[in-house]
């Protein structure tokens, strides 16, 4: 199974060419993550209590609001790569999110509460949710590692994370919290920021940097969350678990993570949470570039797994010149345009 076959299977894990869904514009609502407009907008439209700024990591909203303050706070560093900050490579966090929410991904899928659903408290985010417990570490960790990098200068407040109110001990909640647990997190989150203090950077050098850091958070969170796949069917639990293999091939690539780019690949993704009966690649309700997305995520989670790991260190180390990236990312969107 060598590169030329991992590039055919991987090149459906890729961001589609902007062709396969016409131009967007960057103003249409469309292309924003769902309830983008009602999420707070910076770090003190959040409530302050005993000089602390309150985050409910817990709500769909206030996750949402912390990736919004961090995307207004980096726009100006991403001035030359798109008008109205499309073109920011932090972009991918939230509409990854928004599209976990929009799906039902976020919500209690152990039947005990009705958090996340809409005859409950919709915006609710379930800790009970493998897909919301992943997220927390692709959300409060990035942000807490912006803070620490001085991203957001000299905050007249301290940050407070509110805890879910079971299993509390699986995340973090202050800078010194997170600091003293998962250093190596922390200090990944670190490095990608403190790229974006400077008045120039560049973007290869960035993308390495925060894929870096986002697969070191999925490898953090996904042992410590496989007990929550019990929750899910069979077919969601393996996507979930495919989902997180194929980001570890993507992120070789640096694949820009941009608001049209992502918006671009994410209409290949499911658009509900996938139950018992789903049997690929033949699910009805699903295209067949879904259908052939989920089975091209199966099969590589397989033949990674089967090599013991070896498929993604041969995928890497091509992909491990400036040069290499450059003509891998050309050829996964001239297969994937043809």
């Amino acid at each position: 199974f060598g590169i030329p076959a991992l590039l055919v299977v991987t090149v459906t894990l890729s961001p589609v060419a902007a062709a396969a869904r016409g131009e967007n514009d960057v103003t249409g609502e469309d292309v924003y993550p769902p309830l983008w407009d009602l999420a707070p907008e910076n770090l003190l439209d959040f409530p302050v209590k005993d000089n602390k700024i309150v985050i409910s990591a817990w709500s769909y909203q206030d996750r949402l609001g912390v990736y919004k303050s961090l995307l207004n706070v980096s726009a100006k560093y991403f001035d030359a790569f798109g008008p109205q900050n499309s073109g920011n490579i932090l972009w991918g966090l939230p509409l990854q999110h928004g599209w976990q929410f929009h799906t039902g991904r976020l919500a209690d899928h152990s039947g005990v509460t009705s958090c996340g659903y809409e005859n409950g408290e919709l915006l609710c985010q379930s800790v009970r949710s493998w897909w919301s417990c992943m997220n927390y570490y692709l959300a409060i960790i990035p942000f807490l590692g912006a803070v620490e990098a001085g991203l957001f200068g000299q905050l007249p407040y301290e940050i407070e994370i509110l805890p879910p109110e079971e299993q509390k001990d699986d995340f973090c909640y202050s800078i010194k919290d997170c600091w003293s647990r998962m250093p190596k997190l922390m200090d990944d989150w670190k490095a990608f920021f403190e790229v974006n203090t400077f008045s120039s950077f560049k973007l290869d050098d960035a993308l390495g940097l925060m894929w870096k850091a986002h697969t070191t958070s999925i490898a953090y969170a996904l042992p410590k969350f496989q007990d929550r796949l019990k929750y899910l069917s069979d077919p969601e639990a393996n996507f979930g678990e495919d989902w997180a293999n194929g980001v570890d091939f993507i992120a070789a690539t640096h694949f820009s993570t941009d608001l049209l780019t992502t918006n671009n690949f994410q209409v290949f993704l499911p658009q509900r949470m996938l139950v018992e009966g789903d049997v690929l690649p033949s699910v009805s309700d699903f295209s067949p570039e879904q259908n052939k997305v989920l089975m091209s995520l199966r099969a590589l989670h397989k033949a990674n797994k089967l090599t013991g790991g070896l498929l993604l260190k041969l995928w890497q180390k091509a992909m491990s010149t400036e040069a290499g990236r450059k003509m891998g990312r050309t050829l996964l969107e001239s297969l994937i345009s043809s």
